[in-house]
């Protein structure tokens, strides 16, 4: 649960005071233990709950009052255990120490869990393949490896005098060949209604989808890519899968086909939907990857890809697995912010800060003449394309060795919010001034609040507003510059979505998070902006992610 802000007056509006005295340090805080937190952040929650707190102690001397009768003991001991939270988060050592209990208590309880099934599982003494295959992938989803289940699957087999036992072997039924079809009947001339009509005939004869699965995303984007070459556009072919996919989901599953049935060949198929780019002949076929979000998977996630700092001084943060999501729902929201559509993301690092002048130039030196006139080194830089972005990420990769990419649009708002619907990174109170740098009274726009000041009538260095950090600890997400993205710009679907990723070079590049020239509307963690990918301006610069092992 994060810190609302501000904290609501009345406990019965927010449960977080109930968390003081929890074993868990994050929680005491309204800090989730999967997020990246400064010392900043830690310092300022615990100053906000303590004053909360201290606003609460003349309850004391009204015993009878329902609020006093509430809080209880929580007016003595709260400050002590808010104290020690912050304390032993502050200590790296303590922190680590504390990470590990919280994983080792997050299995331990998924086991408890893991014991009970296995009780029913196992039946009159004996533990079938089946049975122990479906106890591992119930394991499996609680976030357990294969390693803890294990010990504990031989010691209730060994307590109950059970065996495991073997599955009969079964005969495989008759396989029937496909019959192809002359390339005649597949690709035939577009009829008189157009590329619509031949288009569906085309995803009908393709039979993807007939087991009620939905498409990969490699199989869409092939598809899309044959739709256009018909004649359509993107939008209209990605309609046209959506309602072929519907009917598929609808229809009833088909029998075995017989051998008169007409049906392309795989080679045929192959011919007819060409692989995108990305993926090259001969590969293994994409497998849907199941996302595990268990709290212990998470917490491996953590301890298996933890934060680093890489050899530009770059602080690198997890970005845990989540869902969120993206875009906006609200009565205000903008027509490319629609409809709101959900994401599945697996983890991936961002770096905390936008690239600063100090880092580009180490990959460009010759760019030093494009800085601002105010900027030093730890401002972020400024004139540089999405292809001269790019550029630099592919020279980080070679010289470290990882895969240093520009994060995805799905990936940069996640970061930003969180799995929270909230509209700015640090909650949805609108006081940028404290917490961004946009368009002030420092500044000249027309567009300018001049009731804010943020201290710079430009860029400002970056780590300049640590308390408008995301639920992630990821800084300068709203203003300061607007930040380049991997996507093409692309209206929104509102169909489910997995990695999303739109890499069309020919369209518009999508670039997010406002800047020192944007007034507070467009700070908004689901404000969408896009420009020619050639595009350089004083208030667009680029930040980073890694690609986890």
């Amino acid at each position: 649960m994060s810190l609302p802000n501000p904290i609501p007056d009345n406990p019965l509006k927010w449960d977080g005071w109930r968390n003081y005295n929890s074993p868990d340090l994050y929680a005491r805080l309204c800090l989730e233990h999967t997020g990246n937190f400064s010392t900043d952040i830690i310092e300022e929650n615990t100053r906000m709950l303590l004053v909360w707190w201290q606003k609460k102690l003349p309850l004391k001397n009204q015993p009878s009052n329902p609020m006093a009768q509430l809080l209880r003991q929580g007016l003595d001991e709260a400050p002590q255990f808010l104290a020690e939270a912050r304390t032993r988060l502050l200590d790296t050592t303590e922190r680590t120490r504390h990470n590990k209990e919280l994983h080792e208590q997050l299995v331990g309880t998924a086991i408890k869990e893991f014991k009970k099934l296995l009780t029913f599982t196992i039946t009159e003494n004996r533990l079938t393949e089946d049975g122990e295959a479906r106890l591992h992938a119930a394991g499996s989803a609680m976030g357990l490896r294969v390693e803890d289940m294990i010990p504990v699957i031989d010691a209730e087999l060994e307590r109950t005098g059970s065996a495991r036992v073997k599955a009969e072997p079964v005969a495989p039924p008759p396989s029937v060949p496909l019959q192809p079809v002359p390339l005649a009947h597949v690709v035939a001339p577009l009829d008189a209604q157009g590329p619509f009509n031949e288009f569906k005939k085309i995803l009908r004869m393709s039979r993807l989808c007939l087991d009620g699965e939905e498409m990969s995303d490699d199989q869409r984007d092939a598809m899309c890519n044959l739709g256009e070459s018909l004649g359509l556009t993107g939008g209209q072919a990605e309609d046209l899968i959506d309602e072929y996919q519907e009917d598929m989901q609808n229809a009833p599953i088909p029998a075995t086909p017989s051998a008169s049935a007409h049906h392309p060949s795989p080679a045929l198929v192959r011919t007819l939907i060409p692989p995108p780019t990305s993926v090259r002949l001969g590969t293994t076929p994409t497998v849907k990857r199941v996302i595990n979000l268990s709290p212990v998977a998470l917490a491996d996630e953590k301890r298996k890809f933890p934060n680093y700092k890489n050899t530009l001084e770059l602080d690198m943060f997890l970005i845990p697995t989540g869902l969120f999501r993206m875009g906006s729902g609200t009565a205000d929201a903008q027509a490319n912010e629609l409809p709101a559509t959900p994401v599945t993301l697996t983890c991936f690092y961002m770096a905390r800060f936008p690239i600063t002048n100090a880092a580009y130039e180490k990959f460009d030196p010759t760019h030093r003449a494009k800085r601002g006139a105010w900027a030093n080194d730890n401002h972020p830089v400024i004139h540089v394309s999405a292809a001269e972005a790019e550029a630099f990420c592919k020279w980080l990769s070679q010289r470290e060795g990882r895969k240093y990419r520009l994060p995805t649009e799905a990936e940069w708002e996640y970061a930003a919010r969180g799995g929270e619907v909230r509209i700015f990174p640090w909650g949805d109170r609108n006081i940028a001034g404290h917490l961004a740098n946009l368009a002030d009274s420092r500044t000249q726009f027309a567009w300018r609040d001049t009731t804010v000041d943020d201290g710079f009538a430009e860029t400002s260095p970056v780590g300049t507003y640590p308390r408008g950090a995301s639920p992630f600890g990821i800084e300068d997400m709203a203003g300061n510059v607007f930040e380049w993205t991997l996507d093409a710009f692309e209206p929104y679907k509102g169909r489910e979505l997995t990695n999303p990723r739109v890499l069309k070079q020919t369209l518009k590049r999508v670039y997010r998070g406002g800047s020192w020239k944007s007034r507070i509307s467009s700070l908004r963690c689901c404000a969408r902006n896009s420009n020619l990918p050639s595009y350089q301006s004083n208030d667009v610069g680029f930040r980073i992610v890694c690609e986890c092992d």
